[in-house]
């Protein structure tokens, strides 16, 4: 049962997230075979604010 974790920042719509759960699942099986229905997408929204790069809070590096 592979597992694809995938973080990134919060804003994203169901439909962006849909289709990157389908394209990952896509690209895994397509590089890697297996059944597409054993593999699993785990996404983990994050705020900016809760995100730091570069020794700064994302929140400070990219302001909506």
């Amino acid at each position: 049962m592979p597992i694809i974790r995938v973080e990134m920042f919060s804003g994203r719509s169901e439909e962006q997230k849909r289709a990157l759960v389908r394209d990952l699942t896509d690209a895994f099986v397509g590089a890697a075979g297996g059944n597409p229905d054993s593999v699993h997408v785990v996404i983990t929204d994050v705020d900016k604010s809760n995100w730091g790069s570069g020794g700064q809070l994302c929140s400070d590096k990219f302001p909506d």
